[in-house]
C-alpha cells in the first residue's frame, strides 16, 4: 500500500516493463469506450430520421438511458473488480457493451413488413450498453493502483483518458470517411454497418486482453492492499468523497455536450454538413483539447507539488484554477459569432476538466488504497449522473423553446418555419450553456476542500479486516 510519503514524494520512478504493458492495455480500451460512446453521437440525425423522429431532441431519452445505466452498475462493478481482478471484469465489460453496440446497428431495420424496433427497443439498447460498460473505469484504476508506482498515478490516469478523448475527438472524422453525410451519401458504409465494425473492434480487443494480461492472484492482490468487507459506512461519510462526487457531477454534465448534442448544435447553427472534414474537425476539437489537458494534467501535478511541496494540495490549486478557466470560456463561447471561435473556447473548456481528470481519479485511489475501484466507483457513478442530466436537460430546454415559440405563433411544432425553429432551438441553447458556467464555478469550490489525506480505512484497520490467505 502506498505510504503518504510516497505519494507526496517528488520521486518520479519509470514504467517499468510490466506497467507500460498494463498502461497499454487499459489506454487502447478507453480509445474504445470513447470510439463507442461518440458514434451514437454522429449517428443521432440518421437514427431519428430512420425512426421518423423530426428532431433528435426526441431522442433524449435513448440519451439519457445510457447515463442512467452506467451510474447504476457503476458501483457493483467496481465492488467485483476489487474482490475478482481486473482481467475478469474488463473482459466481461467489453464482451457485453460490444455487442449491444452491434445491435445498435439493427434499430429502424425493415426486413419485409416487419421493423426491428423503434424508440423503446433503443432505449432499451442504449441502457443495456450503458449497464454492460459501467465498471470500466473504476477496473482500469484498480489494474492501475496494483502496478504503477504512486508517483505516477495523475500521469497514468492521465494517459488512460486522453487515449479515450483522442479517439472520441477522432470518432467525427472516422465517421465521414466511413458513413459520409447524415444520409450515407459518400461514404464507404451504412451508418448501421458503422456500428457493426465497432462492436468487432471492442471483440478483437477482449481477445487480445485475455490472452496478453496477467491479472495478479488474490494473495498478490492482498498483499498489494487489497480489501477485506467493503468500507460502505466510510464510503458514505466521508465529506472529501463527496466533495470529490459533486465535483465530477458538474463536470460530467458541462462536458457531456461535447459528445452527444455538439455535433448537431455545430450543423444547424453553423451550416456545417455532416460529411464535412472541416466541420468534422470542429465537432472533434474538444476532445483533443481535452487530450492535451488529460496528458499535461501529470506533469502539471509534479511540478505544483515540487513547488509547493504538497501533491494533494497541487491537485486542489490545480482544479480551482481550471474550473474558474472554465467557467470564464463558456462565457465567451456564449457569445461567440463564428464557428471556429465557438469550437476554440468550448474546447479550452474541455482542456480545463480534463487537465484535472488524473487528479481527481488520483485522489480516489489516495482516499480508497485497497479500495481504489468502489472508491472510484463511487466518484463516477455520480459523475455519471451529471451526463445524464445533461442528456435529459439539453433536450428538454431546446424542446421546450421549440414548443414555446410553435405556441406564440399559433402553429404545432412541426409546422413552425425552419427560420423560426432554428432561433427557437438555439434560444434553448443558450439556456443550457448558461448551466454550464454555473457547474464550473461550484465545481471549483468544490476542489478547494478535496484534501484525501486520510484514507477511509487505515492501513492497521484494513490488515485486521483483510482475510488470512
Amino acid at each position: 500500500m502506498a505510504t503518504a510519503a510516497e505519494v507526496d514524494g517528488a520521486t518520479e520512478p519509470g514504467w517499468g516493463r510490466e506497467s507500460a504493458r498494463v498502461l497499454a492495455f487499459v489506454a487502447s480500451l478507453s480509445m474504445i469506450t470513447y470510439l463507442d460512446r461518440a458514434c451514437f453521437g454522429m449517428a443521432l440525425k440518421p437514427i431519428a430520421a430512420e425512426l421518423g423522429l423530426d428532431d433528435v431532441s426526441r431522442l433524449k431519452w435513448a440519451i439519457t438511458a445510457f447515463a442512467i445505466a452506467y451510474a447504476a452498475f457503476e458501483i457493483p462493478a467496481g465492488a467485483l473488480g476489487d474482490r475478482l481482478g481486473a482481467k475478469v471484469m474488463l473482459t466481461r465489460i467489453v464482451l457485453w457493451w460490444s455487442a449491444f453496440t452491434a445491435m445498435t446497428g439493427l434499430i429502424g431495420l425493415r426486413v419485409g413488413p416487419v421493423v426491428l424496433g423503434g424508440v423503446g427497443s433503443l432505449i432499451a439498447l442504449r441502457f443495456l450498453f450503458g449497464a454492460g460498460e459501467a465498471g470500466a473505469y473504476p477496473n482500469i484504476t484498480r489494474a492501475l493502483h496494483e502496478r504503477i508506482p504512486p508517483a505516477r498515478w495523475e500521469s497514468a490516469q492521465g494517459i488512460v483518458f486522453m487515449s479515450g478523448r483522442l479517439a472520441g475527438g477522432l470518432t467525427p472524422l472516422l465517421w465521414a470517411f466511413l458513413v459520409g453525410g447524415s444520409a450515407g451519401a459518400g461514404g464507404l458504409v451504412s451508418w448501421r454497418a458503422a456500428f457493426l465494425i465497432f462492436g468487432a473492434i471492442g471483440a478483437a480487443w477482449a481477445v487480445a486482453f485475455t490472452i496478453g494480461f496477467r491479472d495478479r492472484p488474490a494473495s498478490a492482490r492482498g498483499a498489494a492492499g487489497s480489501h477485506g468487507a467493503i468500507p460502505w459506512k466510510a464510503l458514505a461519510s466521508s465529506p472529501v468523497l463527496w466533495a470529490l462526487c459533486l465535483m465530477y457531477l458538474l463536470a460530467n454534465y458541462a462536458w457531456a455536450f461535447n459528445f452527444t448534442y455538439l455535433p448537431t448544435y455545430v450543423e444547424e447553427r453553423f451550416g456545417v454538413g455532416a460529411g464535412d472534414t472541416l466541420g468534422a474537425i470542429a465537432k472533434g476539437a474538444p476532445l483533443w483539447f481535452g487530450a492535451t489537458g488529460c496528458f499535461l494534467g501529470g506533469p502539471a501535478i509534479n511540478a505544483l507539488s515540487r513547488r509547493l511541496g504538497d501533491r494533494r494540495l497541487a491537485r486542489r490549486v490545480l482544479g480551482v484554477a481550471a474550473m474558474l478557466c472554465g467557467a470564464a470560456c463558456w462565457w465567451g463561447a456564449s457569445r461567440a459569432a463564428g464557428i471556429y471561435s465557438f469550437c476554440v473556447l468550448i474546447s479550452l473548456a474541455a482542456f480545463s476538466i480534463d487537465v484535472t481528470l488524473g487528479a481527481a481519479w488520483a485522489s480516489c485511489q489516495d482516499l480508497g488504497r485497497g479500495h481504489a475501484a468502489v472508491t472510484a466507483a463511487c466518484m463516477n457513478t455520480i459523475g455519471t449522473l451529471g451526463s445524464a442530466l445533461n442528456g435529459w436537460l439539453t433536450g428538454t430546454l431546446v424542446e421546450g423553446s421549440i414548443l414555446a415559440k410553435a405556441a406564440a405563433t399559433g402553429v404545432a411544432a412541426g409546422g413552425l418555419a425552419a427560420a423560426d425553429k432554428k432561433a427557437a432551438m438555439l434560444a434553448g441553447y443558450d439556456s443550457v450553456f448558461v448551466t454550464y458556467m454555473l457547474a464550473f464555478l461550484v465545481a471549483a469550490a468544490c476542489w478547494a476542500v478535496i484534501d484525501p489525506r486520510r484514507p477511509l480505512v487505515s492501513e492497521r484497520a484494513e490488515a485486521v479486516g483483510r482475510p488470512s490467505s
